[in-house]
């Protein structure tokens, strides 16, 4: 209680605290590294030994009695040790002689050993002991764990770092470069390069200038050598009705050397004989010991067995070091598999797994409570017990794993469990009466700080064996109890004190106001809440708006929204406004002066005064070419709008069926996406029940995956496509398009004409060009014209008013020079003009008739696909779904089916959305007459 109420006096402070709890577990839980799930200890040893590359399977036998007798004779702890060559007669674990397994069986009684008091120290001492043996490379796993690593991903250590590439001498030379920088890294121990090279082989090379001069070739050489080492058939026996090949060839005595080949002799024409080693050259070279490939991509690995580490932060230091040190040539990458692959498509589950658990958790607390504030307060539990989880995992100094993420579900469970219990009571006594919050929390608490104690309790008790346990299994089990025990000790104490605090400071805000079916937070403390809570419940924009749900919008629609919105055209509006302003200043005939002064000063003359003068400037005779000069920018500003009009359409209905397109391409893709799936189970089911082989399995299972990632691509595209056309609108609202466009009825009719050349906006705006062009030029020449003067005076003369005074005048140039410059140089532009009107003529009759054999083009297409070949294609892909479940055929030919008809799918929405592009583009012309 003197807890509670310290607290309940202090809100903030506690919040930030609790905040701070949070973060600070946060930061723990992205060092704390990862693994697929702890490993078990299987009581026993699985060692590889390998040997040169290239070693004979006697030679393996004899290395191997060697070690066996060394382990047996110095370590007693060891029972049994049993060693597995090469393959089985069903090679379902293929390997080749140059190295082995070997299954060291230990005595289950660890207090009897000797030598060792654990696994590790004793798998060390035995490293240790072997080292001394020349040419072997040792790697030491468990036998389970050997084998089910080999089955899941292809390696047999912890760990592959895989590169592929397509030579074998670059895979060889960065990969011992990666095993070079990998054994170096703290926790990588047994890193092992898969040996691909190294293979020695006997090679002849020969030289063909002496060969000429012996009078030999090379197939006679060839067969020279094939017959003595590999034999050839020189004749057949009978032994009643069977037959028999006779083969010749060196007997072993002479087939052990290299010498054995560099003396062979050859006959030569002359029926002389030469050793082959004096027309050739005959060495010992190393060579490619085996081609190893994912999907088809050849690869080299790096195998790692990892100790006293958890995998991932390992393998994101590898990544690290790789990045830094490895310099990898283009075409080259590096993939990571093992168990650091496993955990990463656990952490994919994981991740699906645990938002619905947490949101069902969300949807049963509001359905019980009826209140979106006191939800989210119980909610709190979720965070308050991680951090006890995460952080009890850091003490024990485990890493995050699968177990632990099953804990931290199971504890979310229980925790927000003791949160409804409390809030509930507070809610009871409240309609019990009791309306002062400090005196509810109160009562609340103390009655059930008993239940919420017994529910942590009990499980947290319920958890501890298998927290401490130390028997068979206990590896798994002890980090989903150590996160159970740690978050519920956490959950309890700061549900106990923080749900109090922020239930008084909701109740406190919402006043008398009724709680049931609230749903809105409106307080300070809700964003409190969702910060801690570390994840939003509410989707975001793009995740709500999913594209089924956005409204749709025509095209004619969509062209006239953007019309009314895009800031193009609201230019082109206001400059056609602003050329009606200027018209005035056609009529501009000069500026008005004022004057005053005075004339015969001095003298005792009292002089001629002017009381005011007014001087008028008349710019008559120019008046006329100026308002044609600004008519013709009026008429010029009215035709870019309808010319910027007519291009935003285009521009618009362009963008609009590139949505269209994409957008049916990918429903087709979701659609095999589903149908691939559904093969992949069928192959799936006939590999598990022997029905067919296991390549099949692979090739269906790689289709659907292909399909999977292109229906990703198309995803993608359409809404690229989708937020192109949204960007005319300039609004908030996405929009899609219409799903239903362009049925048999709705096609255009085009007619190419001549017409066409003079009706569009763009002709006629070059055309108004050319006329504004005539018109400065006029107004050019009316420089040549006078300009009028008009001035009118009142004077005083002797202080005698009643006089005044008046001008008349005109001004004309006297030296033409800049003015038939700027005359001539109207006229040339008049001329430009012109010719840039001829220019654009044909650029539109040219373009109008290219794009209408173009929509033609691709309108007969379209028709054909849509009639002739997609109703064919469809009904072969309905045909080949139905006849692969049935068994009537089998996967190559359902997927040569599916494969014509999804070409001939997707050459249909290719083609249509060829025919859109073209039909829109072509508008552009025809409408220019509307």
């Amino acid at each position: 209680k003197p807890v509670l109420l310290f607290a309940l006096k202090r809100k903030m402070a506690i919040l930030v605290i609790a905040i701070a709890l949070l973060g600070s577990s946060i930061f723990i839980f992205s060092r704390m590294g990862g693994e697929f799930i702890p490993s078990l200890d299987e009581g026993d040893i699985a060692m590889q030994a390998f040997l040169r590359p290239g070693s004979s399977l006697s030679e393996t036998v004899k290395r191997e009695k060697e070690i066996e007798n060394i382990i047996m004779a110095n370590f007693p702890e060891v029972k049994t040790v049993c060693a597995r060559i090469g393959v089985a007669d069903i090679p379902t674990d293929p390997m080749g002689f140059d190295y082995t397994d070997s299954f060291i069986i230990l005595e289950k009684d660890k207090s009897k050993w000797v030598s060792a008091k654990s696994k590790e120290e004793l798998i060390e001492k035995i490293r240790e002991k072997l080292s001394h043996l020349p040419g072997l490379n040792f790697s030491f796993s468990q036998p389970v764990e050997l084998r089910f690593n080999e089955l899941l991903t292809g390696v047999r250590e912890d760990v592959a770092v895989k590169l592929y590439g397509e030579d074998l001498d670059i895979l060889t030379q960065k990969g011992e470069q990666m095993a070079e920088i990998i054994s170096k890294i703290s926790g990588a121990e047994d890193v092992t390069l898969e040996r691909t090279a190294g293979l020695p082989q006997m090679t002849v090379q020969f030289d063909r200038k002496k060969i000429a001069q012996y009078g030999l070739d090379i197939s006679k050489l060839n067969s020279y050598i094939s017959s003595a080492f590999a034999g050839s058939t020189a004749g057949v026996i009978f032994e009643g009705e069977k037959r028999y090949d006779m083969v010749i060839r060196l007997d072993e005595q002479h087939r052990k050397s290299i010498d054995d080949l560099r003396n062979l002799y050859v006959d030569l024409p002359n029926g002389k004989q030469v050793p082959i080693k004096e027309v050739a050259e005959i060495n010992f070279q190393p060579g490619p010991m085996q081609i190893s490939r994912d999907n088809t991509f050849r690869r080299i690995y790096v195998g790692v067995n990892v100790r006293e580490r958890d995998v991932e932060s390992l393998v994101n230091e590898i990544k690290q070091k790789l990045d830094s040190q490895l310099d990898l040539p283009a075409g080259y990458n590096i993939t990571y598999g093992g168990a650091f692959e496993n955990l990463q498509r656990a952490k994919g589950r994981l991740a699906i797994v645990l938002p619905i658990a947490l949101a069902l958790i969300f949807l049963l607390l509001f359905f019980a409570l009826h209140s979106f504030p006191q939800t989210i307060m119980i909610y709190m539990a979720v965070p308050l017990a991680a951090i006890g989880g995460i952080i009890s995992l850091w003490i024990r100094g485990m890493p995050f794993s699968i177990s632990a993420g099953v804990g931290f579900i199971v504890l979310f469970g229980v925790a927000v469990l003791n949160g409804l219990v409390l809030i509930s009571r507070f809610n009871s006594l409240k309609a019990e009466g009791i309306s002062n919050i400090l005196e509810r929390i109160s009562i609340g608490t103390q009655e059930r700080l008993r239940p919420i104690l017994l529910t942590a309790t009990a499980a947290m008790l319920g958890f501890l064996p298998m927290a401490i346990s130390d028997s068979a299994g206990a590896e798994v089990q002890r980090p989903l109890a150590t996160v159970v025990i740690g978050g519920l000790f956490s959950a309890t104490f700061l549900t106990l004190i923080v749900i109090p605090v922020l239930y008084s400071l909701v109740e406190s805000f919402s006043g008398k106001r009724k709680e049931r079916r609230n749903i809105a937070i409106n307080t300070p403390i809700a964003i409190i809440l969702f910060a801690s809570l570390g994840l939003s419940l509410i989707p975001s924009k793009a995740e709500a708006q999913e594209t089924d749900t956005l409204p749709k919008i025509t095209v004619n629609n969509a062209i006239l929204r953007a019309k009314n919105a895009y800031p193009m055209i609201k230019a082109a509006q206001l400059e056609v406004k602003n050329q009606q302003v200027l018209k005035k200043a056609a009529w501009d005939m000069g500026n008005t002066q004022f004057t005053t002064g005075v004339e015969e000063m001095g003298n005792g003359n009292d002089g001629i005064y002017t009381t005011i003068a007014v001087r008028q400037e008349l710019d008559i005779l120019s008046m006329g070419a100026k308002s044609k000069v600004q008519n013709k920018q009026l008429a010029i500003s009215q035709i870019s709008l309808k010319l910027t009009e007519l291009e935003l359409a285009r521009e618009v209905s362009v963008s609009w069926a590139n949505v269209y397109s994409f957008k049916k391409q990918y429903m087709v893709y979701v659609q095999l996406d589903s149908i691939f799936k559904d093969f992949e189970r069928a192959a799936r089911l006939r590999f598990e029940t022997q029905a067919t082989s296991r390549l099949e399995f692979l090739s269906a299972s790689s289709q659907a995956k292909q399909i999977g990632i292109q229906k990703e691509k198309a995803k993608r595209d359409y809404q690229i496509a989708l937020q192109k056309l949204n960007l005319w609108f300039v609004s908030d609202t996405l929009f899609t398009v219409e799903d239903n466009f362009l049925t048999s009825d709705g096609l255009m009719n085009f007619s190419p004409t001549d017409t066409i050349a003079y009706q569009h906006p763009a002709v006629q705006l070059f055309e108004q060009k050319v006329q504004l062009a005539d018109a400065r030029y006029k107004l050019q020449k009316t420089g040549y014209l006078p300009k009028f003067t008009a001035e009118y005076g009142s004077q005083k003369i002797a202080n005698k008013s009643g006089y005044y005074s008046y001008q008349l005048g005109f001004s004309i140039p006297l030296f033409f020079n800049s003015q038939l410059g700027k005359t001539q140089s109207a006229k040339i532009e008049s001329s430009i003009a012109r010719e840039n009107y001829y220019q654009k003529q044909l650029e539109i009759r040219t373009g109008y008739k290219n794009l209408y054999d173009d929509y033609q083009k691709w309108l007969t297409a379209w028709q054909y696909y849509r009639d002739v070949a997609l109703p064919v294609a469809k009904e072969q892909k309905n045909g080949a779904i139905t006849a692969y479940r049935e068994g009537a055929i089998d996967y190559i030919s359902f997927l040569q089916n599916m494969k014509d008809a999804i070409q001939i799918e997707f050459d249909y929405w290719n083609s249509f959305a060829s025919y859109l592009d073209a039909r829109f583009k072509l508008e552009y012309f025809v409408n220019s007459s509307n």
